[in-house]
């Protein structure tokens, strides 16, 4: 299927000193997929409607300030390969091109509503993320905006004393929260206000209850439910049980799309952009050796992300990398953090090939413990 299939003409396009206030005047009265931005008449960034609705910037702000770079698809891509543009990007929309000339955009709802059928081949405890980032929900708004920054991501699951799952804190709530509360408040001094909220318990702004999905579903299945419900992510539950056994999302389902059957490792990396010393060559290359460390393990796929943190040395930004594989012995990870993404991919590296070392241990210790106990059986 060629992203001209599905590719729409629904955007509008404004200037990059277009203000908030017109842009979504825009979204409010046409209704459009997405906003491509241009500067010069040359293609500069994309705003979707949710990251464009739920800013607190002022509207004189110019849209520039919440534009994100996305890379450019032709209209002959491939749903594959257009897949892996947006998971690499970090971003829900691209422009599409045709030569030279902006034929559409396509977003990531787009491309899962074409490809829904061909879903219920992948379940959900193949493409989940098992290592989750979770908060108690008596925690404060403060410590939440803090954890998704920290991890690069866009929702917790909510905790309560005894560890089950209660609730789901997303950006989006967050926002939604700060929002709404200035609206009902009015302008003002905001010190106190702000300070105010952040002490607000997770429990006041989480989302309750939970929509959730089972390891054995399809990816089609959960795909529905969260179009159903207007999210774009699953908290994982074991069956009968309101414990966390991972999340899954929409991204997740979209980065399934670029698995290949190719005998070179499939390798992913998301905000490749903020690749800086280091190549894609030399990640791949350097993820091969670990994985070939223990030659029983076929790596399905590896995905590498990247996450910038505002604090910097000597203009070198502070990069938090997580790197994830999944393989014939389920999944395994690593993460670290450094100035730069070299030193930041070569931390999680390390962890990595520890975790990696670690399973074969356990492994090894499992087949010598099942030929003792075969040698005493005999006795």
């Amino acid at each position: 299927m060629n992203i001209s299939d599905i590719a729409v003409p629904e955007y509008v396009e404004v200037d990059v000193d277009e203000r908030l206030a017109k842009v979504r005047s825009i979204f409010e009265r046409e209704n459009p997929k997405g906003i491509v931005v241009v500067e010069d008449g040359e293609y500069a960034g994309v705003v979707g409607e949710k990251q464009l609705m739920r800013s607190r910037m002022e509207d004189d702000t110019k849209v520039s300030a919440v534009m994100k770079p996305a890379p450019s698809v032709d209209r002959h891509e491939d749903v594959r390969e257009t897949a892996r543009l947006l998971v690499e990007g970090d971003v829900k929309i691209a422009p599409v091109y045709e030569g030279e000339k902006l034929f559409g955009i396509v977003t990531v709802d787009q491309i899962l509503e074409a490809v829904l059928d061909s879903l219920d081949a992948i379940t959900v405890g193949q493409i989940a993320t098992e290592d989750v980032i979770g908060i108690n929900d008596k925690d404060s708004v403060g410590r939440a905006i803090n954890l998704l920054r920290e991890n690069g991501v866009s929702r917790l699951p909510a905790l309560d004393e005894s560890g089950d799952l209660v609730g789901v804190v997303t950006t989006n709530d967050i926002v939604e929260f700060v929002v709404r509360d200035q609206e009902r408040q009015g302008s003002g001094d905001r010190a106190g206000d702000i300070d105010r909220m952040l002490d607000i318990p997770v429990y006041d702004i989480m989302s309750s209850p939970v929509v959730t999905a089972a390891n054995d579903e399809t990816a089609q299945a959960v795909v529905e439910r969260m179009f159903d419900n207007d999210v774009s992510g699953l908290v994982v539950t074991p069956e009968g049980a309101d414990t966390v056994a991972g999340m899954v999302t929409k991204t997740d389902v979209l980065r399934a799309l670029t698995f290949t059957e190719q005998d070179s490792m499939d390798v992913q990396i998301t905000n490749v952009d903020l690749l800086d010393t280091t190549s894609r060559e030399h990640i791949v290359e350097s993820i091969e050796q670990v994985a070939d460390k223990y030659a029983d393990m076929h790596v399905i796929h590896a995905h590498v992300r990247l996450h910038a943190h505002k604090e910097k040395l000597r203009g070198t930004p502070l990069i938090q990398c997580q790197i994830r594989l999944r393989t014939n012995e389920g999944q395994v990870g690593g993460s670290g953090e450094g100035y730069g993404a070299e030193h930041a991919f070569h931390v999680a590296l390390d962890k990595l090939e520890r975790n990696v070392l670690e399973i074969k241990g356990v492994n090894a210790d499992e087949e010598y413990r099942g030929q003792l106990l075969r040698k005493l059986g005999e006795l």
